[in-house]
């Protein structure tokens, strides 16, 4: 097992179609963890969900959160980031990243239809500032 370098782990989060699990808190401080579509922005971790979800909801009352993203085959690696999530209904902004993750996650044909479904009222845009970074390849050391 090895570290990656930062341009090795935004490739790694770049590339493919790879679902990121989100962890937030609950009001009662149980965790709850979740798949998402995401998009990387530099640094940051982009992606969108429901004001009225759980995510959302545990979102916009503490927006400290913890991602991983794994590659599930030999010889495993993965990228954990700790950060702050800021989030925005900015629908202008919403509907460029959703368009972005909709051609990420659906191809280029469906992108747009699938960008206005997402930017919408009652969605948010969340952007993830990474405060910590782990990020390991080859886990298994072969």
């Amino acid at each position: 097992m090895s570290r990656m370098t930062k341009e090795e782990y935004l490739k790694f989060l770049s590339e493919g179609t790879k679902t990121a699990h989100l962890a937030t808190v609950r009001e009662d401080g149980r965790p709850h963890v979740v798949p998402i579509w995401f998009v990387m922005d530099g640094d940051k971790l982009v992606f969108n969900t429901g004001v009225n979800t759980v995510k959302g909801k545990n979102l916009k009352r503490n927006p400290e959160v913890c991602i991983s993203v794994d590659n599930p085959n030999p010889p495993y690696d993965f990228v954990q980031i700790q950060g702050k999530a800021k989030i925005s209904e900015d629908l202008d902004e919403m509907l460029i990243w959703a368009t972005i993750i909709g051609a990420r996650y659906m191809g280029v044909d469906k992108a747009e239809k699938f960008g206005k479904r997402n930017a919408v009222p009652g969605e948010l845009l969340v952007k993830v500032n990474p405060t910590k970074i782990i990020a390991e390849k080859n886990v298994t050391a072969w």
